[in-house]
Parts: structure tokens; sequence; C-alpha cells
């Protein structure tokens, strides 16, 4: 048994801010194939499907699909401020390296 993603409490506010929950969305974390190293990170707001891994807290939601799953075991979910700018962010375990811009990775 792997363990599911977590989510921090500064990315469940960050939703309860935009509004996600009374919009009927959620936070939709994917891994596609692509990125310039192998995999990336596919963040966005949507609406939950059947088949999804639901994380919920402070009324809002966190969804990965079933495909995602594996690639994310053990990963944290956050919301980072930066002087960069603000964004979702993914700690994950799994990845062996990952790119300067933190969306891509490889295992």
């Amino acid at each position: 048994m792997t363990l599911p993603p977590t989510v921090t409490e500064r990315a469940f506010a960050r939703l309860a801010e935009i509004g996600a929950a009374a919009q009927g969305k959620a936070l939709r974390v994917a891994v596609e194939g692509g990125g310039c190293s192998g995999f990336q990170y596919e963040i966005d707001l949507d609406t939950p499907k059947d088949d999804d891994l639901v994380l919920e807290g402070q009324g809002e939601t966190v969804v990965v699909d079933s495909v995602s799953l594996p690639f994310l075991a053990g990963a944290t979910i956050d919301f980072t401020e930066e002087l960069i700018g603000a964004r979702f962010a993914i700690d994950n375990p799994n990845a062996s390296s990952s790119c300067g811009c933190g969306t891509s990775f490889s295992i």
C-alpha cells in the first residue's frame, strides 16, 4: 500500500481564498509525460471525477487521478509565495531530479 499525497493547510487556505469550492471546483494535481525532465505536473481547477482520490480540508477539495497517484505517493501539495510569484508546489519524494521551475521531474 502506497502513502497517498498530503495537502498542507496553506494549500487548502489558498483554495478557500480563490473560492474553488464555491465554483464547484477542486484543485486537480496530475502527472503527465513531458517537460524538460521527463514528467511534469499539471495543476488546474477542475470538477472531481469518479475515479479520483479526494483529499478534503477547510471545505475545499484536492483531487488526484488514478494514473497519477503512483507518481505522487507520499508527496506534499503546498502553496508557496516567493519573490518570483505564488504557486501550488509539489514536494515529491519519488522524484530523483527536477528542473529549476519545479514543474518537471524524473523518477
